[in-house]
Protein backbone atom coordinates (compact mmCIF):
# COMPACT_ATOMS: atom_id res chain seq x y z
CA UNK A 1 0.00 0.00 0.00
CA UNK A 2 1.34 3.27 -1.10
CA UNK A 3 0.14 6.72 0.34
CA UNK A 4 -1.29 9.68 -2.13
CA UNK A 5 -0.84 13.04 -0.96
CA UNK A 6 -4.05 13.42 1.08
CA UNK A 7 -2.88 10.28 3.03
CA UNK A 8 -5.61 7.87 1.50
CA UNK A 9 -4.24 4.46 0.75
CA UNK A 10 -3.90 3.86 -3.69
CA UNK A 11 -4.68 0.61 -3.58
CA UNK A 12 -7.75 -1.37 -2.58
CA UNK A 13 -5.60 -2.15 1.12
CA UNK A 14 -7.18 0.24 3.87
CA UNK A 15 -5.05 1.74 6.76
CA UNK A 16 -4.76 -1.31 9.43
CA UNK A 17 -5.52 -4.37 7.33
CA UNK A 18 -3.99 -7.52 7.98
CA UNK A 19 -0.22 -7.09 6.80
CA UNK A 20 -0.08 -2.72 7.15
CA UNK A 21 2.05 -1.77 9.78
CA UNK A 22 2.52 1.29 8.39
CA UNK A 23 1.29 4.46 10.04
CA UNK A 24 -0.24 7.18 7.81
CA UNK A 25 1.10 11.08 9.00
CA UNK A 26 -0.94 13.80 8.43
CA UNK A 27 1.19 16.29 7.85
CA UNK A 28 -1.88 19.47 7.55
CA UNK A 29 -2.91 18.06 11.01
CA UNK A 30 0.99 18.84 12.02
CA UNK A 31 1.28 21.59 10.99
CA UNK A 32 -2.11 23.12 11.91
CA UNK A 33 -1.37 21.54 15.29
CA UNK A 34 2.16 23.11 15.52
CA UNK A 35 0.99 26.75 14.41
CA UNK A 36 -1.69 26.88 17.81
CA UNK A 37 1.40 26.01 19.60
CA UNK A 38 3.41 28.32 18.05
CA UNK A 39 0.85 30.81 18.40
CA UNK A 40 0.88 30.47 22.37
CA UNK A 41 4.68 30.65 22.99
CA UNK A 42 5.32 33.61 20.42
CA UNK A 43 3.90 35.92 22.40
CA UNK A 44 5.29 34.42 25.55
CA UNK A 45 8.39 34.46 24.55
CA UNK A 46 8.45 39.11 23.57
CA UNK A 47 6.78 39.33 26.61
CA UNK A 48 9.48 37.06 28.60
CA UNK A 49 12.34 39.61 26.35
CA UNK A 50 10.38 43.22 27.01
CA UNK A 51 10.11 42.22 30.91
CA UNK A 52 13.77 41.23 30.85
CA UNK A 53 14.61 44.41 29.65
CA UNK A 54 12.19 46.18 31.75
CA UNK A 55 12.65 44.85 35.01
CA UNK A 56 16.02 44.97 36.96
CA UNK A 57 16.27 41.34 38.07
CA UNK A 58 14.03 39.84 35.72
CA UNK A 59 15.85 36.05 36.71
CA UNK A 60 14.68 36.65 40.57
CA UNK A 61 11.28 37.94 39.58
CA UNK A 62 7.51 36.17 39.92
CA UNK A 63 7.48 36.36 35.90
CA UNK A 64 9.75 33.35 35.73
CA UNK A 65 7.64 30.50 36.60
CA UNK A 66 4.14 31.80 34.83
CA UNK A 67 5.70 32.19 31.74
CA UNK A 68 7.31 28.98 31.61
CA UNK A 69 3.85 27.21 32.33
CA UNK A 70 2.51 29.23 29.56
CA UNK A 71 5.51 28.21 27.05
CA UNK A 72 4.12 24.29 28.66
CA UNK A 73 0.89 24.91 27.92
CA UNK A 74 1.94 25.74 24.15
CA UNK A 75 3.06 22.55 23.61
CA UNK A 76 0.51 20.43 25.57
CA UNK A 77 -1.89 22.86 22.91
CA UNK A 78 -0.27 21.40 20.18
CA UNK A 79 -0.46 17.73 20.97
CA UNK A 80 -4.22 18.79 22.01
CA UNK A 81 -4.81 19.81 18.35
CA UNK A 82 -3.40 17.07 16.59
CA UNK A 83 -4.63 14.34 19.00
CA UNK A 84 -8.27 15.49 18.91
CA UNK A 85 -7.63 15.65 14.54
CA UNK A 86 -5.81 12.21 14.70
CA UNK A 87 -7.13 10.20 17.47
CA UNK A 88 -6.34 6.81 15.77
CA UNK A 89 -2.43 7.95 16.20
CA UNK A 90 -2.04 10.60 19.28
CA UNK A 91 1.19 10.28 20.39
CA UNK A 92 3.03 10.00 16.81
CA UNK A 93 0.94 12.78 15.49
CA UNK A 94 1.21 14.45 19.30
CA UNK A 95 5.10 14.20 19.32
CA UNK A 96 5.31 15.95 15.66
CA UNK A 97 3.37 18.83 16.36
CA UNK A 98 5.48 19.21 19.55
CA UNK A 99 8.42 19.07 17.78
CA UNK A 100 7.47 21.29 14.86
CA UNK A 101 6.72 24.07 17.43
CA UNK A 102 9.82 23.87 18.40
CA UNK A 103 11.26 23.89 15.27
CA UNK A 104 9.03 26.77 14.14
CA UNK A 105 10.09 28.69 17.08
CA UNK A 106 13.82 28.52 16.51
CA UNK A 107 14.17 31.12 13.88
CA UNK A 108 11.79 33.80 15.97
CA UNK A 109 14.25 33.01 18.67
CA UNK A 110 17.09 34.43 16.16
CA UNK A 111 15.48 36.74 15.60
CA UNK A 112 14.90 37.95 18.92
CA UNK A 113 18.37 37.15 19.70
CA UNK A 114 19.81 39.24 16.46
CA UNK A 115 17.60 42.04 18.03
CA UNK A 116 18.66 42.32 21.36
CA UNK A 117 21.92 41.75 20.55
CA UNK A 118 23.31 42.32 24.08
CA UNK A 119 26.58 40.37 23.13
CA UNK A 120 25.76 36.47 23.73
CA UNK A 121 26.63 33.96 21.68
CA UNK A 122 23.75 31.91 19.13
CA UNK A 123 25.02 29.09 20.08
CA UNK A 124 28.34 29.16 22.10
CA UNK A 125 29.77 30.89 25.24
CA UNK A 126 29.07 30.88 28.81
CA UNK A 127 25.26 32.40 28.18
CA UNK A 128 24.57 31.72 24.82
CA UNK A 129 21.20 32.11 23.52
CA UNK A 130 20.36 28.32 22.13
CA UNK A 131 22.64 26.12 23.75
CA UNK A 132 22.61 22.69 22.53
CA UNK A 133 21.89 20.62 25.77
CA UNK A 134 18.81 23.47 26.39
CA UNK A 135 17.55 22.71 22.74
CA UNK A 136 17.98 18.76 23.46
CA UNK A 137 15.68 19.06 26.79
CA UNK A 138 13.17 21.16 24.95
CA UNK A 139 12.56 18.51 22.15
CA UNK A 140 12.18 16.39 25.21
CA UNK A 141 10.27 18.51 26.74
CA UNK A 142 7.60 19.43 23.77
CA UNK A 143 7.53 15.71 22.55
CA UNK A 144 6.40 14.60 26.23
CA UNK A 145 3.65 17.38 26.84
CA UNK A 146 2.72 17.28 22.96
CA UNK A 147 1.83 13.25 23.71
CA UNK A 148 0.27 14.21 26.75
CA UNK A 149 -1.80 16.77 25.11
CA UNK A 150 -2.71 14.42 22.46
CA UNK A 151 -3.67 11.28 24.80
CA UNK A 152 -5.87 13.75 27.05
CA UNK A 153 -7.90 15.04 24.15
CA UNK A 154 -8.03 11.80 22.42
CA UNK A 155 -9.52 10.56 26.15
CA UNK A 156 -11.70 13.30 26.45
CA UNK A 157 -12.95 12.66 22.99
CA UNK A 158 -13.57 8.57 23.55
CA UNK A 159 -15.63 9.77 26.66
CA UNK A 160 -17.62 12.21 25.10
CA UNK A 161 -18.74 9.63 22.12
CA UNK A 162 -18.91 6.72 24.01
CA UNK A 163 -22.29 6.18 25.11
CA UNK A 164 -22.92 5.78 29.34
CA UNK A 165 -23.70 2.25 30.63
CA UNK A 166 -27.49 2.26 31.74
CA UNK A 167 -27.99 2.15 35.49
CA UNK A 168 -27.90 -0.89 37.41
Amino acid sequence: MTATPDNRPSSGDTPGSKGDTRLNIDWRVVLRASLVGLAIIVPVTVLRVVLDRELTDFDNSGWVYPLFVLLLAGYFAAGWVAGRARPDAPYSHGALAGIGVLVLWIPVRIVIWAVREDGRGLVDGEHAALRPGQIFGHVVIAATLAMLGALLATRVQQRRTTPEAPPR
